[in-house]
């Protein structure tokens, strides 16, 4: 028997979007983004910006 090399095949498991488990908070993008489309988050002191882009993606940087 041969060995198949998986590396650049994905299953259908990793590319599905995550889902909360029960008991996980589960907040929707727009209302924590709001009309402007960002939210500066304070992490431990830190600030991070949170914000969707033209194509609707979501970036968080520092």
């Amino acid at each position: 028997m041969s060995r198949m090399d998986n590396s650049t095949t994905t299953s259908a498991k990793e590319n599905a979007p995550p889902s909360a488990a029960p008991n996980e908070r589960q907040i929707d993008s727009k209302s924590l983004l709001g009309k402007e489309g960002r939210v500066i988050i304070e992490h431990d002191g830190q600030h991070y910006l949170l914000r969707q882009t033209q194509t609707g993606k979501l970036i968080l940087t520092k």
